[in-house]
């Protein structure tokens, strides 16, 4: 294909990114802290430019009822943008928040396992889930190292399917 053709196309939607597919949606999100349930967050998951990059938004209605600490930590709201790199087959999902922060994860999907990673210095964090039978339920687990060897739990997380 000439450079010419080339200028009048969109990117095409690699194989490996169907596999994205069992996000694409609306999702309520419940966190789990010390015990206690928060909800009132909202998750979608769509395609961007025909299918190149997927793209997870999130918003909290009411941080009122989270404890002090996390109400000042907590972000309204979040913008990712997951991709894939063709040559390593890796995903990487970009993320943005309301509090001005920025970070790269490095991702991966199955069947039953959503994970994400970040290494970095005195904090790195892991996120780990698995989907229910019918994959509209995904439960997981974000947690923090501040030496990338040890961890702790963070929070737990349920994502439950709203619609489509």
């Amino acid at each position: 294909m000439s450079n010419e053709e080339a200028n009048g196309r969109t990117p095409g939607r690699n194989p490996d990114l169907e596999r994205l597919n069992r996000l694409i949606g609306e999702w309520e999100l419940e966190v789990s802290l010390d015990g206690q349930t928060y909800r009132g967050g909202h998750v979608t998951f769509e395609w961007l430019e025909d299918g190149a990059f997927l793209v997870q938004r999130s918003e909290v209605s009411d941080l009122s009822t989270l404890p002090p600490g996390w109400v000042e930590n907590a972000p309204r709201s979040t913008v990712s943008i997951i991709g894939l790199d063709d040559t390593s087959e890796q995903f990487w999902m970009l993320y943005a928040d309301s509090r001005d922060v920025f970070r790269v994860y490095k991702m991966s999907l199955s069947d039953e396992v959503w994970g994400l990673r970040r290494d970095a210095p005195e904090f790195s964090q892991r996120f780990t889930s698995n989907f229910d039978d019918d994959a509209n339920v995904i439960e997981g687990t974000w947690e923090y190292s501040d030496d990338g060897v040890d961890w702790e739990v963070d929070f737990d997380v349920t994502y439950t399917r709203t619609g489509a």
